[in-house]
């Protein structure tokens, strides 16, 4: 019984740990896909519109370090700089659906590993 206990909760501990990362950490897998990143671009980027109506800003603002709304459902968008929100970056897959979905909505296609590595490496300098 206390094997299958500790079994267990080594299973657990290794599955929060696998998606427990860092921003920095994420950062450096989208690097390890496409080079060195720019934080200058990744702001210019974030700010800009790119041929759809949407830039990442109209949605979560500049500086992204508080609650906004989504623009269309009004639902509220926690911040996106890791400095205000912890949380954020932290889970690969979860930030590679929401990355999917948003580069959707701003550029009418996914992002690039440089385009992610970018615009993370800024919102790593947001305070």
């Amino acid at each position: 019984m206390l094997l299958k206990f500790i079994t267990a909760l080594l299973l657990v501990t290794a599955a929060m740990s696998a998606s427990a990362a860092m921003p920095s950490d994420l950062l450096k897998s989208y690097e390890a896909a496409s080079g060195k990143a720019s934080p200058a671009k990744g702001e210019q980027f974030f700010n800009a519109k790119h041929g759809k109506e949407w830039s990442c800003a109209s949605c979560h603002e500049n500086p992204p370090n508080h609650d906004t709304k989504h623009i269309v459902t009004g639902k509220v968008i926690k911040p996106l700089a890791p400095s205000a929100n912890p949380a954020r970056f932290t889970d690969e897959a979860k930030a590679d659906k929401w990355f999917k979905r948003n580069c959707n909505d701003v550029l009418g296609r996914e992002c690039t590993a440089q385009e992610k590595a970018d615009v993370l490496s800024w919102l790593m300098t947001v305070k």
